[in-house]
């Protein structure tokens, strides 16, 4: 099972692929860094296993197009770990505050996102860039 995992901030998202083999084993596929989202340089860094490090420097003015950069480099000839988005099997986002509504991970759908809107206070820097993340995925991955 190939798994993307992100973490979104303000003006940037950190992303991991795992393949994880079994409950006891997980190799890492690839990682990067998005920064500056919303500035008029932004910057992506992409290391994926066995390959150079790849930085790339261009506006990347909202979180919809900085995950739309990381999946294009995700099933890149040269520089991608899948040949296509279809082999992610699922998507993880790391939501920084859960209150005592999330005290474990659980699927995001309707009812989720808006138990984390209502904890945006908790967390007002980074609840909202992570719900950014999420209708992204939603929009860019729409059956994963």
């Amino acid at each position: 099972m190939i798994i993307l995992v992100l973490n979104c901030g303000s003006s940037s998202l950190k992303y991991q692929v795992l393949d994880m083999k079994d409950e006891n084993s997980n190799t890492l596929l690839a990682k990067g860094l998005v920064e500056r989202i919303g500035l008029e340089e932004g910057d992506v860094t992409h290391r994926a296993s066995g390959k150079e490090k790849l930085e790339i420097h261009k506006p990347i003015p909202t979180h919809t197009e900085g995950i739309k950069a990381v999946l294009d480099l995700l099933t890149d000839e040269k520089w991608g770990v899948v040949k296509s988005l279809s082999e992610i099997d699922a998507v993880g986002h790391r939501v920084a505050h859960g209150g005592e509504t999330f005290p474990v991970s659980c699927k995001i759908d309707e009812d989720a996102i808006a138990g984390i809107e209502k904890l945006c206070e908790l967390a007002p820097l980074h609840n909202p860039a992570n719900l950014l993340g999420i209708r992204a995925v939603q929009t860019l991955m729409p059956e994963t």
